[in-house]
């Protein structure tokens, strides 16, 4: 009678699994049936939707290929019958208004000298806001290749800014002229690409896809199209042009295939999908049943799981305060069971000297509503201390949330503590740490700035000294004499003066050097650069004096203002006058010791200034390491002066190199030339609002 149970059990619980298998095979059979049709009715329709976009990438760049060839047929057909300039310049008008896309024309001489040129009269000019010297470097490459291989090449596509803030991606074509065989100029067009694209293709084209220009990695240089693409349907093509190759992409408007594209799958998913459905509400109750103890398993499995392997702390408070739930890892890090925090009215790990505090918080936090708290606050957290049992103090930081119960009403507070105690005595270890590296830091300044003053003050103070001695020798022949020389006293008058300037000139250097080592921004002025070069000629001259060389200053006639901190320049100028005389002192004859100071206007935006010596030039192994700091060639030298007069220079933006000399570029031999460029003045607007920045003398 016992026994009797059991096969009936057995086979009722059989049959439901071996019925759930079967409608699991089903609808298996379903799925794959109806994701089969549905993707390969997506990827036919792909296919159809992409071949398509090849086909119209394919006649666009077809369509441009022409029209290039058509710009070049009639840019060869301006210069028949060698037309005169007026002749050549009405023609070429005429052309630029046929052609929307090319936008300035131009005949140029075979030293790329511009001699004639039209620009687009349906715009504004393409190269009214940048003059068109400054950015023809395409167009001249372009040329020379076109002059070498005699055929007329394309240029690389370059951007050309325009005054209102937007510009356009042009690209030129140059072609060769020649007279008798002999190279006889150039004749070039510019065209923009964005219009070339609106011109080029037609508008039933345009008006599906979105065309533009890009670059190998995909940057777009030109578009066209009254609206952008899908990013679905994208086809590139090479349009092969002589000398450079233009790279266009069609971007079709069409999103990708719907997911059902005709009748025939919608009747098939429609049929599956209610098959599926009564397949569903068959195993709905087993389904439920099983869901249900499933998902109370896994839950209390899960809880118990976490509360078991968080290193977090984690507690629940209701609504007034009372502590709910904590989990192991919170009464761990506070020392009390979770008994003990249930049942306690306060919490006990509060601070005794906080209670009152951290009860009024506690109050004000617990009284806000769920929905008064943002993300951000809760993804902050604050930061509190609490007691364990033992007494010991740790620093804790907490994030909170709202507790919503399974209707939504809000229930409470959940809270996430960790422990930072170590983390903070970390912080604390580490910011010690770099106190003692800024002292260190401090210490090294000190040093540095104690090296620069030490070779900085030398030219000065030996200024000083020389001004000094000469006035001494002055008094001395003085009191010798029987007469008074008149000129007596207006020389040790000026040499006093000299000496008042090269004081000044000391605290000057101090204080930069100063504010130099301590990487300050220092203040900029904008100075002639006769009033620079004035201003050390006394110091380098008395050295020059000693050794016999003379010294030639070649300045251009109309005065030229660079915009620098003075001081350091002056430095500089004195660093490399100095060298270069110290140069000469051996193995130069005396005739031949002469020292160069040019400065000359080498771009719009820079000046150059270049000191030329005539000393034995400097070799090889020596110029690898000339600016490395501390390294000298001469016994009595601290190695810091080149150092400096680099570093100076780049901190103003500009660069400061050398050259030797060979007998060919120098009348007296070998020698050496040291150059560095400083940012000219801007405008001549901005040289008028500035007072004149002159060397006063009393």
């Amino acid at each position: 009678m016992t026994d009797q149970p059991l096969p009936s059990t057995r086979a009722p619980r059989s049959w439901s699994v071996r019925r759930l298998a079967l409608w699991g095979a089903l609808v298996a059979l379903l799925i794959v049936a109806q994701s089969l049709l549905v993707w390969l009715t997506i990827s036919y329709e792909s296919n159809r939707a992409q071949e398509q976009v090849d086909v119209a990438a394919t006649s666009a760049a077809a369509d441009i290929r022409q029209a290039l060839a058509r710009h070049q047929q009639s840019l060869q057909a301006l210069l028949w019958n060698e037309p005169t300039s007026p002749v050549w310049r009405a023609e070429a008008a005429a052309l630029l208004r046929a052609r929307r896309e090319m936008q300035r024309n131009e005949r140029r001489d075979p030293q790329m000298r511009l001699t004639d040129a039209a620009d687009s009269p349906l715009q504004v000019p393409l190269f009214a806001h940048f003059r068109r010297a400054d950015i023809d470097y395409e167009l001249q490459l372009a040329c020379n290749a076109a002059q070498r291989f005699a055929t007329p090449l394309f240029s690389r596509s370059y951007f050309v800014p325009r005054a209102d803030g937007h510009g356009l991606e042009v690209i030129d074509l140059c072609i060769p002229l020649q007279r008798a065989g002999q190279p006889d100029g150039f004749v070039s067009a510019t065209i923009a690409l964005s219009l070339l694209l609106d011109e080029a293709v037609p508008a039933d084209l345009a008006r599906e896809h979105e065309l533009s220009f890009v670059e190998g990695d995909g940057t777009r240089l030109a578009r066209a199209g009254r609206q952008r693409g899908a990013g679905v349907f994208v086809s590139e093509r090479l349009v092969d042009l002589p000398g450079q190759s233009l790279q266009i992409r069609l971007d079709s408007r069409r999103g990708g295939p719907r997911l059902i594209p005709n009748l025939a799958v919608a009747l098939v998913l429609g049929l599956s999908l209610a098959l599926t459905v009564v397949v569903l509400l068959l195993a709905r109750d087993v389904r439920l049943r099983t869901g249900a103890e499933a998902a109370l398993a896994e839950a209390l499995a899960f809880r118990k799981a976490m509360e078991d392997s968080l290193a977090t702390g984690l507690r629940a408070r209701d609504l007034s305060g009372r502590i709910t739930y904590v989990n192991p890892a919170f009464c761990e890090m506070v020392g009390f069971t979770a008994a003990e925090l249930q049942s306690s009215e306060s919490p006990p790990y509060w601070p005794p000297e906080l209670a009152a505090e951290y009860g009024v918080r506690q109050k004000v936090r617990l009284g806000r509503k769920a929905d008064e708290q943002t993300p951000q606050e809760s993804r902050e957290g604050f930061e509190t201390t609490f007691v364990k049992r033992n007494g010991e103090r740790i620093s804790v930081l907490i994030f909170e949330a709202p507790l919503v119960d399974g209707s939504g009403r809000h229930t409470g507070w959940m809270s996430a503590a960790l422990d930072i105690s170590a983390q903070r005595r970390v912080e604390e270890l580490a910011r010690q740490q770099q106190e003692r590296l800024q002292a260190t830091a401090r210490l090294a300044t000190v040093g540095e700035m104690a090296s620069l003053l030490s070779h900085e003050l030398n030219q000065p103070l030996a200024a000083i000294a020389s001004y000094a001695a000469g006035s001494m020798n002055l008094l001395d022949s003085h009191n010798g004499s029987e007469a008074a020389d008149p000129d007596t006293l207006p020389l040790l008058r000026q040499a006093a003066q000299r000496i008042a300037e090269q004081a000044e000139r000391a605290g000057r250097v101090i204080k930069s050097v100063h504010d130099f080592v301590r990487r300050r921004e220092q203040p900029r002025e904008a100075w002639r650069v006769d009033v620079l070069i004035d201003a050390v000629l006394p110091l380098a001259r008395l050295q020059a004096r000693k050794s016999g060389t003379r010294i030639e200053v070649d300045l251009p006639a109309q005065p030229l203002r660079v915009v620098c901190d003075r001081t350091m320049i002056e430095q500089v100028l004195l660093n490399l006058t100095r060298n270069g005389i110290q140069a000469m002192e051996e193995g130069t004859a005396l005739a031949d010791r002469v020292l160069g100071l040019r400065v000359r206007q080498s771009h719009a935006r820079w000046v150059e200034f270049s000191v030329v010596d005539h000393g034995p030039g400097i070799a090889p192994d020596v110029a690898r390491r000339l600016f490395t700091p501390f390294f000298t060639t001469r016994s009595e030298g601290m190695g810091l002066g080149l150092s400096l007069c680099r570093t100076v220079i780049e901190q103003h933006g500009g660069v400061l190199d050398f050259q030797n000399l060979e007998s060919a570029e120098s009348a007296r031999g070998v020698g050496t030339e040291f150059r560095f460029t400083l940012p000219a003045e801007a405008t001549d607007s901005a040289r008028r609002a500035r007072p004149e920045n002159t060397e006063t003398t009393s």
